[in-house]
């Protein structure tokens, strides 16, 4: 599993870990039985974290069945009939989809087109599943390089704009328990993990020519570590804003959840900024990438 968006474990209880292992291994179950095997390499910790709170605010099943671990598991049957869970693996295939129509129109490679082949039936069948959901992450994805043409060196306004877009699926998944707030919360957690990826991908974006905003106003570049130093504290600020931002509208859906209140809060106040540390610092364990998903197998577990 990928992502930033991770929990602190040193400060999980036993329980919640239990629980939070039970939304992994039923992540896997709902892809490979929606969309195949290939699919299951898609799960990151952004979407576990969108599942867990969707589902205590919205969920017909708050409770999931444990998974008996095996080295086959992944094989294994969906433990929870529930048309949430079905619904988000079909918007984590197709929001996989759209970032590797955006890797490619960043820089093209074969490694890329490679990815898109090993999923094009698990993304065609998603797309016919959800039509809604492909447009939506598509608008989300035109809006920023319509950002990135313009020049925008805001990052937090580029994640947030993107964010808004990418929880209107999300939004549509909670039914009657939509509200703002928790669309507030999916678009802040976007913002939070787009600010992250950015400090992560400065030198690759340098080297490769690929758009980051922070180094949009960046006349000499000589490497990630000076950039940060020089940066320290604009960089800081602007971090410290996306995770106030995310941690206030959590606050404010947190009364509606039935379930997994240890786990959110738990990745919301110890692990994102754990994670935005690390980001800042060069430390990142688990940067969100399908690349990584797929040709790598690094922290691809619920627990480490």
């Amino acid at each position: 599993m990928f992502g930033y968006t991770v929990p602190l474990y040193s400060r999980m209880s036993a329980a919640d870990l239990s629980a939070y292992r039970r939304y992994y291994c039923e992540t896997c179950h709902q892809l490979k039985a929606g969309y195949g095997l290939m699919s299951t390499t898609t799960i990151n910790y952004d979407m576990t974290f969108n599942t867990v709170v969707l589902n205590a605010v919205a969920g017909e099943q708050q409770e999931i069945a444990p998974t008996r671990h095996t080295p086959f598991c992944v094989l294994g049957a969906p433990r929870a009939d529930s048309v949430l869970l079905r619904q988000m693996a079909g918007y984590t295939v197709l929001l996989t989809k759209w970032e590797l129509y955006d890797d490619r129109v960043d820089k093209p490679s074969l490694k890329t087109d490679f990815i898109g082949v090993a999923l094009g039936r698990a993304i065609a069948q998603a797309e016919q599943d959800y039509p809604y959901f492909d447009k939506t992450v598509e608008n989300g994805f035109l809006a920023l390089h319509d950002l990135e043409l313009a020049g925008c060196t805001d990052a937090l306004k580029m994640g947030t704009e993107f964010g808004q877009a990418l929880a209107a699926p999300l939004g549509r998944i909670a039914g009657p328990a939509d509200s703002p707030a928790l669309r507030r919360l999916f678009a802040a957690l976007t913002a939070a993990v787009y600010v992250m990826d950015a400090f992560d991908d400065l030198e690759s974006d340098y080297q490769d020519g690929t758009y980051n905003p922070f180094l949009r106003d960046c006349p000499r570049f000589a490497n990630r570590a000076s950039y940060m130093t020089d940066h320290l504290y604009d960089a800081t600020a602007t971090a410290h804003m996306a995770l106030h931002a995310l941690q206030t509208a959590y606050q404010e859906v947190r009364p509606q959840m039935r379930s997994g209140r240890g786990i959110a809060d738990n990745i919301v106040f110890y692990g994102l900024p754990d994670a935005t540390k690390k980001a800042i610092e060069g430390r990142s364990e688990a940067k969100l990438s399908v690349k990584n998903a797929l040709l790598g197998s690094r922290n691809r577990n619920a627990n480490h």
